[in-house]
C-alpha cells in the first residue's frame, strides 16, 4: 500500500491516508501514520470514502518522526570526498557504516522551499529513506530489516560551507543539517517495485533547473543495505517506531570502477552538487558547479518499469531568507 499524511488541525501529526497506486485518489486511515507504525501499515485498513489526492497537499508522510538517522551506504561517494582532498581513505569505513543523528522534526513537505543564505552552500542530497516500526536494542541485519515498515524518497538538504567548521569542533553536524523534505508518499515494502528486502534497485531521477543532473541506480554501489544500516544504530539503544534512516547521497561508480560522469556526458550523473564538484576536482583541480543559488529548483522522484511516479516527486525552490 501507498501512505501519505495530510494536513488535519484536529491532530499534529496530521491525518494518514491510504493512496492508490497511481496517485490520484485516497481514503482517509483512522489514526496518524505515526500511531500505525507499532503495528504493520497493511493492517490497519482505510475508512474513508474515496476522494482525489494531489501531491502538492500531502505533508510529509511523517511530518514529526521519533527520530532522524542518516547514513552513508554509498561509500564510493565518502571515497571521492576524501580523495578531492587528498586524504587517504581509512579501510574501516568498508566494513564500520558511518551514520550520523539528524533533525527529526519538522519534517518538510516535498514541496517546502529551501531557504537560507547562498554563503552557507546549500545543496541537496538525493536519498532512499526506510520509516521503522520498534526495533530492539542489539537487532542483528535480519531482524533490522523485518522492522522496515515504509519506504519513501528524501532530500537531506546541506548547507556544505557550514560542515567543516563543525567538524572541526569535533562534535557532530548541527547548523549544517537543517530540516530535510521527503516524497509525498512512502510506500510498503510489499507494494515496492525494485525492494529486495535490504535494497531499493532502480533510478533515483534528479533535475536541476530542468535538466537531468542523476539517473544513479540506488541498488548498486550500496555498501551497507539498510538492514545492516538499522543494525549499526540499534547497537547501544533501541529504535523507536517512528524512526527515519536515510541511506546517505545515492552514488554510482563510473563503469570503469572511477568517478563516474555526468548525465549529459553518458554516465549516471550525481544525486548532489558536491559530488559534481568533488569530481571536477579530482579531474580538474578545482570545482567548477556552484552550489544552489535563489531561484534554482531541484526535483528527485522514481519510477516503475511503466514511467510511473512511485512515491511522488519532490520538488523544491530555492528562496532568499
Amino acid at each position: 500500500m501507498k501512505f501519505a499524511t495530510l494536513a488535519d488541525d484536529a491532530h499534529r501529526d496530521g491525518r494518514a491516508v491510504a493512496v492508490s497506486d497511481d496517485l490520484t485518489t485516497c481514503r482517509a486511515m483512522p489514526v496518524s501514520l505515526l500511531d500505525m507504525l507499532a503495528q504493520e501499515p497493511n493492517a490497519v485498513g482505510p475508512r474513508g470514502p474515496e476522494m482525489p489526492f494531489a501531491e502538492a497537499d500531502a505533508l510529509a508522510p511523517l511530518p514529526r518522526a521519533a527520530q532522524f538517522l542518516d547514513g552513508s551506504a554509498y561509500v564510493n561517494h565518502v571515497a571521492l570526498v576524501r580523495q578531492a582532498r587528498g586524504a587517504a581513505m581509512p579501510e574501516s569505513f568498508w566494513t564500520d557504516p558511518l551514520i550520523y543523528q539528524g533533525c527529526p522534526a519538522p519534517c518538510l513537505p516535498a514541496t517546502a522551499p529551501i531557504t537560507g543564505d547562498p554563503n552557507w552552500g546549500i545543496d541537496f542530497e538525493a536519498e532512499v529513506a526506510v520509516i521503522t516500526g520498534d526495533v530492539p536494542q542489539g537487532a542483528n541485519p535480519e531482524a533490522a530489516a523485518a522492522a522496515i515498515r515504509l519506504v519513501m524518497l528524501c532530500n537531506d538538504i546541506s548547507l556544505r560551507n557550514l560542515v567543516p567548521g563543525e567538524l572541526a569542533k569535533g562534535f557532530g553536524f548541527l547548523q549544517s543539517k537543517p530540516p530535510n523534505a521527503f516524497s509525498p508518499v512512502a510506500v510498503t515494502p510489499d507494494a515496492l517495485p525494485g525492494w529486495d528486502g535490504r535494497k531499493l534497485h532502480g533510478a533515483l531521477r534528479v533535475d536541476l533547473n530542468g535538466q537531468p543532473f542523476g539517473r544513479a541506480d540506488a541498488g548498486r554501489d550500496m555498501t551497507f543495505d539498510f538492514g545492516q544500516l538499522l543494525a549499526h544504530a540499534a547497537r547501544t539503544r533501541p529504535l523507536p517506531a517512528g524512526t527515519i534512516l536515510g541511506s546517505g547521497t545515492v552514488s554510482n561508480r563510473g563503469a570503469d570502477g572511477g568517478p563516474g560522469r555526468t548525465v549529459a556526458a553518458g554516465g549516471a550523473g550525481y544525486s548532489c552538487i558536491a559530488e559534481q564538484r568533488m569530481v571536477e576536482t579530482i579531474l580538474t583541480g578545482a570545482p567548477v558547479t556552484p552550489f544552489l543559488q535563489p531561484g534554482d529548483r531541484a526535483r528527485i522522484w522514481m519510477e516503475d518499469d511503466h514511467g510511473r511516479s512511485i512515491f511522488g516527486t519532490i520538488a523544491q525552490e530555492v528562496q532568499a531568507p
